[in-house]
Parts: C-alpha cells; structure tokens; sequence
C-alpha cells in the first residue's frame, strides 16, 4: 500500500512538472493567435520597427485627429473597417497587426507590442492634431503602455484586464503564475500614470477576463480621469455589437 501510494506521488509531481514547463515553454502559443492576411481595399501604412514591418490599416484617412487601434489575440482587426467607419467618422483610425498578424512580419511577444506601439504612435503623431488610443482585451494592455508612454487625447478600453498574470492565476490557481508568465502585460501598475481620460467597458458576463479584473483596473486610475460603463448582458466576444457599447463610446468621444 505504501509502494502505491508513493507511486501516485510520485506520477503527480511528475505530471505537475510537465504541466508547469508545458505552460512555460508554450504559453504564448495560447496567448497570441496571430490572423491571416484579409484582402481589403484600406490604406496601408508600414512601419518599420526593429527591422519588422508593421501593417497599420487606415480608415477614414485625412482627418485632423487619430485614433490607434490594438485588438484582441485571436481578432481580425480588418473587421472593424465598417463599424469604425461610422463610429468614428471624425477620426482617422489606424488598425494595428500585431507582428505575424495580417500582413505584419515578426513574433508577437509583450516588448515587441510595445515597441510597434510607440513606432506606430511616432509615425502617425506628425499628421494630426491629437491622437488617442483604444485596445480591446490583449489590446488593452498595449494601449495602457502606449497612454504612459506618448501623449493621448483619450484613452478607450474594451474588456480590459489589470494584468494577464491576474487572469492566468486565476484560472491555473495551482501554478505560479508570477514565475512562469513571460508576457505579464500589467496594465493595473500603469493606470496610476496615465493622465488621458479614460473610458473602460465591461462585458457583465465575460468569461474570459471577468468583470472582476476590469474594476481592479479601474480602482488603480485617478478617479477624475476614469469613468466605467458595464453592459450587463454582454460577453467577451459580442460586446461591440451591443448598442450600448456604441452609444458610450459616441459620448465619450464627443467630449473630447
């Protein structure tokens, strides 16, 4: 009984260091899911960063001010060319390809988002009155580093997260997270420092980044510059098509 006992010790704490260098090892395999190249009939913008060419979409190019754009992991960000048309009619808006994303060449890894970001906001700053940031999910996190490091008229946030390591923890509460994690993305250590106003909206009933981690978020912005509109019925991947989710967006933005 011993000897089995020991056994299935044994084979757990086997199978729990493989699980935990399987996560190391792989993890931004299950973070970034790079998408295809869409044929469309948008503007291009490349920007060089790092020797990797970014693929930078405009839509409603010509406008006095801009808008950069960062999606979530798995989104096609050509998708948005018809509801940003409109939403924002005003704006020139910049959809960014993460590198390997769409026709953007490279790796996709936390530093490497940053980086593009700052190249992508130092090539379109020039040709516009102001400029500000919005980024959905992933996104989120690139445009928190982005408002901390240029200057943004405004700051929009869809389904954010206080930090990946957050999230991850809490759905793999068995493994540290905080050591294995190479891509931490912590927005919530950056709010403190963002001084554009910001809107955050939440999806009631999102399973992916629970509205738990948008409000840790939230809690960590200078209240003056934050404001939160949650749509209760929504989920992580039909939130925009919420009317609610339009309307907040067209108010905050006719501040500004």
């Amino acid at each position: 009984m011993k000897i089995f006992v020991f056994s299935l010790l044994v084979l757990m704490i086997v199978l729990y260091a493989v699980s935990a260098l399987g996560l190391f090892f792989f993890q931004r395999n299950l973070l970034y899911f790079p998408t295809f190249e869409y044929a469309h009939d948008l503007p291009v913008l490349t920007v060089d960063s790092q020797q990797e060419q970014i693929e930078v979409l405009l839509i409603n190019p010509g406008q006095e001010r801009a808008i950069i754009y960062f999606g979530g992991n798995a989104e096609p960000v050509i998708f948005n060319q018809e509801p940003f048309a409109q939403l924002f009619e005003s704006h020139t808006v910049y959809l960014v390809n993460y590198r390997g994303y769409g026709g953007s060449t490279g790796t996709p890894s936390e530093e490497a988002l940053y980086l593009d970001a700052l190249a992508v906001y130092d090539a379109v700053q020039p040709h516009h009155k102001s400029v500000a940031t919005m980024g959905r999910s992933l996104g989120s996190g690139v445009a928190t580093y982005l408002a901390v490091q240029r200057e943004l008229s405004f700051v929009i946030l869809v389904t954010p997260y206080d930090s990946i390591s957050a999230v991850a923890q809490k759905r793999l509460p068995i493994f540290p997270v905080s050591v294995l994690l190479k891509d931490k993305f912590n927005s919530k250590a950056r709010a403190k420092k963002i001084r554009s106003d910001t809107l955050l909206i939440i999806a009631g009933q999102d399973r992916v980044i629970p509205p738990a981690h948008s409000y840790s978020l939230k809690d960590a912005f200078a209240p003056e510059l934050v404001r939160s509109v949650e749509i209760p019925s929504a989920n992580h991947n039909n939130v925009t098509a919420d009317q609610m989710y339009q309307q907040s967006i067209r108010e905050f933005v006719g501040r500004f």
